[in-house]
Parts: C-alpha cells; structure tokens; sequence
C-alpha cells in the first residue's frame, strides 16, 4: 500500500455516487478536472438509496456551494428557508433563538427533501462534459501502482480496470475503500434509533426549526412547504422495534409528548424510515495518491443536522485544491487537504457529540448549567454571532465556493 509519487493517467475515480459523492463530481467537473464516478445504482434518484426519506438541513455554506456548482437552481424550488432556530431542553428553563434578521442574512439555511436534493444532483451530473459515470456499478478490487491505484471495476458490461492518480472512497459508512486502504476507524454506538417522517401542526411553523433535547434523546421539527414540517424523533435502540410498531395515532402521540404544544396539535404523520445511529471516525483522511469524503471519513450524530453539510465542505475543498494541480494525488495536496480540514471536522464532530452526552443525560444537577449555557449563547452577543456563524457552517477554513456567495 504504498505507490510511489510518480503520476498515472487516467482521471479522479470516486467510489460512491450519493449526495457527497456526485457532489464532489460536480465540483471537479465545474473546476475542469476530469473524473469518473462509479456509482451502485441506476442513475434515477427514485432508485438511488442515498436519496432517502430524510429532509436535509442545509446549512447557509452548503446552499452557497450548490449553488457555486449549479446544483441550487435545480432545487432552490422545492426548498423552505429557515429564518429562525429556537433550542431548548424538556423541563429546564433556558433556550437560544437564533434569527436571520438578527445576523443580517434572509436565512440561515434551507430545509430540502433529500429526494429532492438528489434529483437535482442527478440533473447537474446530466449538464457534466469532463465525467464518466458506471452505473450501476461496483469497486471489486485495487491494486496499488506506481504514482496511483488500478481498480478493478463490475459494471453491466463486464470488468473494468482503471487506472486513477487519486482514488476517492465516498461510499458511506461502511466504506469499502476505507477498509481496502487499511485505514482504521473509531466507532460509537449511541444505542440511538432516529425515526424520520413528515408531520402537520395545526399553527404556522413560520419557517422556524426547533431542537428539543431531552433524556430519551433529541426531537426536532425543521419547517417544509405547504405548513408541513419535518421529524427527528430519537429514541433509545432497545424501544425502536415497538416504536416501529406503533400506529399513526401512538406514533404522534410520542411526538406530541417528546416535543410539547408548541405549534399546537401534531397530525397527519407520513411514512416513518428507522436509522440507527453510530459514530465513526477515520483514523486519517488520507493515504497514498488516496482520500476520504462525507460518512466514509466521518459519520456524525443527525443532532443539529450536520453529516451532509460536513461532507460537500470535504468535497468542495479537495475540488478547490486539485483544480489548482497537475497531480491531484500528489503528496503534499493531499496533506494540505487534511490539514484544511481537520478543524472544521473535529470542531463539528465535537459539537455534535458533546450535545448528545451533555443535552441529554438526565444528570439534574447538569440542569442549571444547561439552562444558563442555553440562555448565555441566547443573550450574549459574541456567543451569539459564533454560534450562528458556525450554524451557517462557516467554520475553519472553508472552501472558496462557500465565501463567495456571503451577503
């Protein structure tokens, strides 16, 4: 596992076509890389799993860079503006509201479909002139070279082997490429299972999201078009299966207690999708003429919606930094990717991690000290400014694309 640094022909291989994934392709594309981009199912978002139930919440940096890459005309659509924040726990008293007018933009982020995102990725990768896309398709093997990798690729057509300079692993979690390179990963069980649906309150959400912390977990309801509203419900793994069996009515009636009467009456729940929830962090980023994006180099907890919004901030970034070389598997590329990354990664990594071990142990002595950091970060205008800020997912360094495009 250790090709030399001498370059090989061929273009950017990225294994995994999900949203991080034809994201990254987008970006390379739209940079003048060429690129290939294998992919495990048809190209239909009705048949891509990436493309699931879950509605997305799109952090203002992540709207900028889809729509630096020409992804966020294909969606802006079907999007709802979040313009207002309010967190809080069950039964302490504290709570911080952030508002877009309060922090001068017209909103702090967009909630979206992840279908809908996914349709659109999938008809900026149709607008693609420098990628090649297998699909269906899946990685068998790889061989290092000199200066690269071979992988050997199963498509409909028979095998294929394809030489790459940089090999991108972007397939998710259990990520194949991640294993191949022998890069290890620590794991964290939160013994969490996350039910997703939509639901109908009977006030106007006001495009306004809400995180409700509590011991059995964190709830949210982030605002969707016509006054419909998306659920996070968690709950501990070992209830999951009889949450599973619950019917609508049970159902709402666990959201109602787990969320409160904030917009009144919760109704109309829509088909409920289970996840379970792990925490898994590569050891490192990268290898030799070799990287990692989104879930296959991290998968955080859903708490304050951050896993996509992390990922197209990987994919933007290495696409900013090998439009700029010959080599894009070079050596000391890749080592300033990692070093462009590690503290947006670790910063939101630690975020979501110590909201889930603080917000929702039920410590009450832990109460007061919720309560006050709560309403601190409400009033205090520095903490204010921070926490928005990093909400928007302007953290570290972040790529080019996302700056650009600030009010």
């Amino acid at each position: 596992m250790n090709p030399s640094a001498s370059p090989v022909g061929g273009s950017v291989l990225i294994i995994g076509g999900g949203l991080v994934g034809a994201s990254l392709a987008i970006a390379l594309d739209a940079a003048g890389v060429a690129a290939t981009l294998v992919e495990t199912a048809a190209p239909r978002a009705d048949a891509q799993p990436s493309y699931d139930e879950r509605n997305l919440a799109l952090a203002r940096a992540t709207v900028n860079g889809l729509d630096a890459i020409g992804v966020w005309r294909h969606a802006a659509a079907r999007a709802t503006p979040i313009r207002h924040i309010h967190v809080s726990r069950a039964g302490e008293f504290g709570s911080t509201r952030l508002d877009a007018d309060r922090h001068g933009v017209d909103a702090l982020g967009w909630t979206l479909p992840a279908r809908e995102l996914g349709a659109a990725l999938l008809r900026r990768l149709d607008e693609c002139t420098r990628l090649t896309r297998l699909a269906p398709a899946t990685l068998s093997a790889l061989e290092p070279l000199p200066g690269g990798w071979r992988a050997q690729v199963e498509t409909v057509d028979g095998t294929r082997n394809l030489d790459t300079p940089l090999l991108v692993g972007a397939d998710g979690t259990q990520s194949f490429v991640r294993t191949r390179l022998g890069i290890d990963a620590e794991r964290h069980d939160y013994r969490q299972t996350l039910f997703v649906c939509t639901v109908t309150p009977e006030r106007d959400h006001a495009n306004r999201a809400w995180e409700r912390f509590s011991d059995d977990g964190p709830v949210a309801l982030l605002p969707l078009a016509e006054r419909r509203c998306g659920l996070v419900l968690t709950v501990a793994a070992d209830v999951a299966e009889a949450v599973a069996a619950l019917d609508d009515a049970a159902f709402i009636a666990l959201a109602q207690r787990r969320f409160g009467w904030r917009l009144g009456r919760l109704s109309r729940p829509g088909r409920r999708h289970p996840y379970a929830i792990q925490r898994v962090a590569a050891s490192q980023l990268t290898a030799p003429h070799a990287v990692l994006v989104g879930n296959a180099a991290q998968t955080v907890h859903p708490i304050g919606a951050q896993g996509f919004n992390l990922g197209l901030r990987d994919a933007l970034t290495l696409a900013e930094l090998a439009a700029a070389a010959p080599d894009p598997g070079d050596a000391e590329l890749l080592a300033r990717y990692a070093a462009r990354r590690a503290p947006d990664r670790a910063g939101t990594m630690a975020m979501s991690h110590g909201l889930v071990q603080l917000a929702c142990l039920p410590q009450p002595l832990l109460a007061p000290l919720r309560s006050l950091a709560l309403l601190a970060c409400d009033r205090l205008p520095p903490l204010q400014r921070a926490l928005a800020r990093r909400g928007m997912g302007f953290r570290g360094e972040p790529p080019r694309a996302v700056l650009e495009r600030l009010p």
